[in-house]
């Protein structure tokens, strides 16, 4: 099935490169381009995309309010915040605006990829940067990187050995499938685990559990 990507960005020249590189992909149709936030708003209520790939620094409407607008109309699509900057300020915006990942502009092709295929399927996904930043905002060990990293879960957390395995899987970006792969299991039994998560979490879904993981230490 096709994915079906909207671009938000006001430099001409990314929106360009970034439009040809999604057009190489067989399943991936660029149904609409803007150059502001209002634009985006737009176009996301006329061409109906699956994916947003949304720039924070827009004119008019910065890409943060127009993710909070956009999901607050049309809560299925999921948006793809992408940057030039490690902001600590700007990371934690867009995930509570509602953004379902956070990549950097200097992300490889195939990881795009992979991140458009991930969100729409329900998948929470951080550049690996940003996962770092995440990390050593809410834990406070710090290692030799400068990054903070957790320690072992709370002894309060509410969740089994296994969805602990699974959980660090979510946050590693990882869908249904390649979680049943990693731990061998079924399929229905990777969707069992994640839903049992967002309930025990008390999260309505991937991207919240993932986040809520990483604050609390649990992973």
């Amino acid at each position: 099935m096709t994915t079906r990507v909207l671009i938000v960005e006001d430099h001409q020249m990314t929106r360009v490169g970034l439009k040809m590189l999604l057009e190489r992909e067989e399943k991936i149709e660029v149904v609409g381009e803007a150059a502001d936030g209002t634009q985006a708003i737009r176009l996301a209520n006329t061409t109906n995309p699956d994916v947003i790939l949304m720039d924070i620094g827009l004119p008019e409407i910065d890409g943060i309010e127009a993710t909070q607008r956009i999901k607050e109309a049309h809560p299925a699509v999921r948006v793809i915040m992408l940057t030039s900057k490690e902001s600590e300020q700007d990371v934690f915006a867009a995930l509570g605006a509602g953004a379902d990942a956070y990549c950097m502009k200097g992300i490889t092709p195939e990881s795009l990829s992979t991140a458009i295929h991930a969100v729409k399927e329900g998948t929470a996904w951080l550049d690996p940067a940003i996962a770092k930043l995440v990390l050593g905002r809410f834990t406070g060990e710090t290692v030799g990187n400068g990054f903070s990293t957790p320690a072992g879960p709370p002894p309060d957390c509410p969740l089994t050995p296994r969805e602990m395995e699974v959980l660090k899987l979510i946050v590693d970006g990882h869908s249904n499938p390649r979680i049943a792969d990693a731990l061998v299991i079924t399929k229905a039994t990777a969707k069992a685990h994640v839903h049992s998560i967002l309930q025990k979490l008390c999260v309505d879904d991937r991207t919240q559990a993932a986040v809520l993981a990483m604050r609390e230490g649990y992973v």
